[in-house]
Order: structure tokens, then sequence, then C-alpha cells
């Protein structure tokens, strides 16, 4: 049991977005400081897919500031007229991103965690072109090699990263990854770090509620929680 799932504020019943919100802090500043971390060195990424936008906003009134999205006309829906009343916003495309929407996402998002292939690499070069707008970018990275999910494969992520250093500069700030379901996270969250280190990439996004103390203790710099802030999704979603 992780001390998430432990402490009774995010998964209780009846409890608000800003009392879910208070424990999930809590209990990445407790992961941090026990493995000798500065908590303020770690993000937390509100995974805000299929949640209304009446939960965001009280996410957003009690201090978060990033959010991430799956899909590209959702987050249209929701967030542009967030950004008048909180400019500091910073908005995370997390989910598969098809090459069409490559420049629909780069005017919306402020970081893309999803650049997985050359094909949307080129994609959103034109796009950050043509818009003239940069966001950041995160390289995904397959942990686990599985067929089913989208990411890198391990063998050609380091090829990718560095051919994506040399197009994208300094708008290519770190890796991105999720391990197998059943597996031990902590090899996979190892190997991931060890991969930012390798081609000097500062931003580490591995680690949700199962795993994050896991992802902690090898060097994650953003975790990415969802239920455990909003609550359960709607059934519809």
């Amino acid at each position: 049991m992780t001390a998430l799932q432990a402490h009774p504020g995010p998964n209780g019943e009846g409890s608000t977005v800003a009392e879910r919100l208070a424990a999930c802090r809590a209990a990445i500043a407790h992961a941090a400081r026990g493995n000798g971390r500065d908590p303020a060195a770690i993000t937390l990424l509100a995974v805000s897919k299929t949640q209304p936008q009446a939960a965001i906003e009280e996410a957003l009134a009690h201090g978060q500031r990033h959010f991430g999205e799956n899909r590209v006309q959702e987050a249209a829906a929701k967030f542009p007229a967030l950004r008048a009343n909180y400019p500091d916003l910073r908005l995370h495309l997390i989910g598969h991103l098809q090459t069409n929407k490559a420049r629909d996402a780069v005017r919306l998002f402020d970081v893309i965690e999803s650049l997985d292939r050359p094909s949307l690499a080129e994609a959103l070069a034109a796009a950050m072109a043509r818009e003239e707008r940069r966001p950041d970018l995160l390289v995904e990275v397959n942990l686990g090699d599985e067929p089913q999910k989208s990411g890198v494969m391990r063998e050609a992520a380091d090829d990718f990263i560095a051919a994506c250093k040399v197009r994208f500069g300094a708008a290519l700030i770190g890796v991105m990854g999720i391990p197998p379901v059943a597996a031990d996270p902590a090899p996979h969250f190892a190997w991931l770090a060890a991969c930012a280190r390798r081609h000097r990439l500062d931003v580490i996004s591995m680690g949700m509620s199962a795993d994050f103390e896991a992802a902690i203790a090898a060097g994650a710099t953003e975790i990415r929680l969802g239920t455990a802030i909003f609550g359960a999704r709607p059934a519809a979603a």
C-alpha cells in the first residue's frame, strides 16, 4: 500500500478536490523527503481527462497549475477559457498524438509529452514553424516494449532522442514512460532516469498513484495523478 492509498483523503467518500489535492501533495512530499529529495523539485501533474471543468476550476483555485489531457479536442473544449483567469496554467498533452492533430496541439498545449516517432517529429516541427510557437517536448519511451502501447521502443530510444535534440534544441526537455502493469516498476524507472541523464534532459515524467514512490526514489521530476485528485471518472467516460 502506498502512502497515497493509505491516506483517507484521496479515496474517501465525500472528500473534495481540495482535500484530495492536499493529500496528494503531502504524500509526494513525504516520499521525496524519504529519498533525500526536495519536494519542490517534483511537479504534480493533475490528469484531468474526462473530468468536468468545475473540478478543474476547484483544483486551480487551490493552487494546482499543471494539468494533463489525453485528447486535443477535449482539452480545446475546457482549457482556453480558463487561461484568462489563470495565465500561469500549464497544459500537458499526455495521450497519443496523431500527426494530423499536430498543429492543433502546438496551438493549445504548453508541453507535449508523447513525441514517439519520426513522422510526429516532422509534423510537430512543421506546426511549430507555421504557428511560431514552441511548446516543450518530452519523448515517450515504451518501457516494456509492449506492441499495443505508444512510445519509442527502448532499443531505438537513444537514436531518436539524439535526433530530436538536433531538430528541436532546447524545446526537448525530457522523457516520459509508463512501466508494464504487472512488472516491478523500479527497474523501468531506473532505466528511464538513466536515459534522461545520458541525454542531459531535466524532466523525467513517470509514476502514478500505484507506483509514484518508486518513481520518486528513481528520480522522477513529474508525477501524474488523476482519480486520486478528482475522484472517480464519470461513468460515461
